[in-house]
């Protein structure tokens, strides 16, 4: 499958599961707005994301898919099998155990780590429903393996549908169970979700030809070589977890709502980055992988530069939408229900400060993986750890003069200055980023992105107090409109020919 024609299919499944993701924000933030309760469930979520992050987020993301595929560009298919089956089984038992400790030591864990600032009350919900979050845990920890076997053999769309299984059990449990059992019907959804998010897989696995087989193959060298690879990238991703752990903590003892309102923000931001960049980077991860594999430099290089600036095309003009028009897409999305007007106004804040850092994030889902595809983790994983401890001490000198908004302005910061530096290294390790295309595309798509930003201000401006849905539709025209006419006036390109470039190059 082509460059396009993958980052096509991922990306309209994207779409799909960051629409259903959105509609079960939405659902979210009607029956439960910004409240105490959902305080609790937010900070509940994150022992179980660190644990996934750190043993599966590691494997997949750094170590398995350059070693998968290279097993399977140089067309050993038996070793292939037993490095998978061997990084599930060893994922597995891993989980299982440190799941039962976070467990059994969940209580401590809230009260004296995670969110010090809760009532006693809030701090037994917060460990109930960690207890039953970290199922999920284990369940994604082998649906993420799975992911990245099907990904390296160039099977993109029953994997980025597995996200859409995810969401809609969440929306189930929202609807059908919060009314009755408040969060926890949230906490199930999860549960129920990720067994989703694993199940849809299996027969695309089966018929990839993989067969499990119980072996921990601890002393394979393919397995070996992902752990060794891993082991960085762990690193860096336990010190990028402390950081969201610290966010926690700080907005725990701040004013009831914030950490709801940060984390409504933070999705709204994600959103067109899961669409665009994620959807991107999924499928260019592999290509990277196998070119990276057979030795082709130029041609690597050549799918980065095409892919970075597919990526600044699309994204400016979001990060530009985001941060303008952030409380009219607000009230449109959220305001219903318990999420009332100051609901929207205390996600505005916290959005305005994460816009900025959209570009930041999104530049970085393609920059880390063309490093891991050269089998570097250690780059990523030092610039990173420079990256969040900057962070974290922006976010206690923030947190200050802006509450929660500094928290998502040190976030901004630091994100952005960490893909600069990633970029600037990547230069020497690929002999260049092709600077001369890259350079002239950006300053002409950033002066369209700006040009933008004044006609969409100039608009809200004079439609101030009107109907939201007239609002929001001409938001969409002016913004959209003005965007593609001076990147077309700028001869800054266009989406008909960043897609022929891909085709070309990949």
């Amino acid at each position: 499958m082509s460059l396009a024609r993958a980052a096509t299919t991922v990306s309209l499944a994207f779409v799909a599961s960051r629409v259903l993701g959105l509609l079960r924000e939405v659902i979210t933030s009607q029956q439960f707005g910004t409240s105490p309760e959902l305080d609790a469930y937010l900070t509940a979520f994150r022992i179980p994301d660190i644990l996934f992050q750190l043993i599966a987020g590691g494997a997949l993301g750094s170590a398995f898919i350059p070693i998968f595929t290279a097993y399977l560009a140089r067309g050993d298919r038996a070793g292939a099998q037993r490095l998978a089956a061997g990084v599930i089984n060893l994922i597995l038992a891993a989980l299982d155990l440190l799941a039962l400790v976070m467990a059994v030591f969940a209580p401590w864990l809230v009260a004296v780590i995670v969110a010090p600032g809760f009532s006693p009350a809030q701090q037994i919900q917060t460990a109930n429903l960690m207890r039953l979050m970290l199922i999920s845990t284990v369940l994604f920890g082998v649906s993420g393996i799975v992911m990245g076997i099907l990904n390296a053999q160039q099977h993109f769309l029953v994997p980025a549908l597995a996200p859409i299984v995810y969401n809609l059990a969440i929306i189930g449990g929202a609807l059908g169970l919060g009314p009755v059992f408040g969060v926890y019907g949230l906490a199930a959804g999860v549960v129920v979700g990720a067994f989703g998010h694993l199940l849809i897989q299996l027969p695309a696995l089966a018929r990839a030809g993989f067969r499990w087989q119980p072996i921990l193959a601890v002393r394979d060298e393919g397995v070996r070589e992902v752990a060794r690879l891993m082991g960085p990238r762990v690193v860096g991703l336990a010190i990028t977890q402390l950081n969201f752990l610290v966010n926690t903590i700080l907005a725990s003892g701040l004013a009831s709502g914030s950490l709801a309102a940060l984390n409504y923000a933070w999705i709204l931001m994600l959103l067109p980055q899961g669409i665009v960049a994620q959807a991107l980077a999924t499928a260019v991860f592999p290509t990277f992988s196998a070119q990276a594999a057979r030795g082709e430099t130029a041609a690597m290089r050549a799918t980065f530069s095409t892919a970075l600036r597919s990526l600044l095309f699309l994204m400016l003009p979001a990060a530009v939408g985001l941060l303008i028009a952030r409380e009219p897409i607000i009230e449109l999305l959220l305001q219903r229900g318990r999420f009332d007007a100051t609901s929207t106004r205390l996600t505005a804040f916290a959005l305005q400060f994460y816009a900025l850092g959209l570009l930041g994030h999104s530049i970085l889902e393609i920059i880390t993986r063309a490093f891991y595809a050269l089998h570097d983790t250690r780059t990523p994983v030092v610039v990173g750890i420079t990256a969040v401890l900057l962070n974290i001490a922006l976010s206690l000198l923030l947190i200050g003069p802006l509450s929660f908004g500094g928290l998502a302005l040190a976030n901004t910061v630091a994100t952005t200055l960490e893909a600069l530096a990633l970029l600037w290294l990547l230069r020497g390790r690929m002999g260049g980023v092709d600077g001369r295309a890259l350079a002239p595309a950006a300053l002409k798509l950033g002066a369209a992105a700006a040009i933008m930003g004044v006609c969409l201000y100039l608009f809200l401006a004079l439609v101030r107090g009107q109907s939201i849905w007239l609002i929001a539709a001409g938001a969409l025209l002016v913004g959209g409109g003005a965007y593609l006419l001076s990147a077309l006036a700028l001869r800054a390109g266009d989406l008909a020919s960043v897609t022929r470039m891909v085709l070309r190059r990949s």
